[in-house]
């Protein structure tokens, strides 16, 4: 019996191995200047399968769809969409070969030797004015935009990570540079 690996991929409809993933999902998160809620994003398929619930918004946490904000900066590749601002992220959960180890990498763009690169791209969080927080993820350099299309509903957001100099050692790193990052494994 093979055993397998799970992971998620920002921000692609598409698993590891460029089919199209029958788990396709969409980013979600807590709503960009709530205090409290949940602090990591998550994939919510698009498929769910209810319990028992109740249909009104309660006092209970909530989840939002993200959305892309990047009005200053688009160092994207555009090849899978046209515009990104404002439009829902999708995600894919994919699976790799066990065993395998799988690891997100800031500031890079290859993977150190003996690693495989699943992907590169670029670091984006929450926007370090916003109440809430959320988790870094390394989102794919030639993103994908929800089909429903354009709503600036706002929910959760991603934003470019930035380096800033002082704690942070420049050299290496530029005052106000976007990071980059990479996904490998190991298998």
């Amino acid at each position: 019996m093979e055993e397998k690996s799970e992971q998620n991929r920002f921000v692609s409809k598409k698993s590891l191995d460029d089919k199209p993933d029958d788990t396709s999902s969409v980013v979600s998160g807590q709503f960009f200047d709530q205090p409290g809620g949940g602090s990591n994003f998550l994939c919510l398929p698009n498929d769910p399968i209810w319990a028992n619930y109740t249909t009104e918004l309660e006092v209970a946490a909530q989840i939002y769809g993200c959305e892309y904000e990047i009005t200053v900066a688009n160092i994207f590749s555009l090849a899978n969409a046209k515009t990104l601002q404002d439009h829902n992220v999708p995600c894919a959960v994919c699976l790799t070969r066990q065993p395998a180890v799988v690891m997100m990498l800031p500031a890079r763009t290859r993977c150190y030797p003996g690693w495989t690169i699943e992907y590169y791209g670029y670091l984006m969080t929450a926007h370090n004015d916003h109440k809430g927080r959320e988790e870094y993820v390394c989102v794919d350099h030639a993103p994908e935009a929800d089909p429903a299309g354009y709503r600036n509903e706002n929910g959760a957001l991603l934003y470019f990570v930035q380096g800033v100099c002082g704690s942070l050692p420049c050299p290496p790193y530029v005052n106000g540079q976007e990071l980059s990052c990479v996904v490998c494994s190991k298998y």
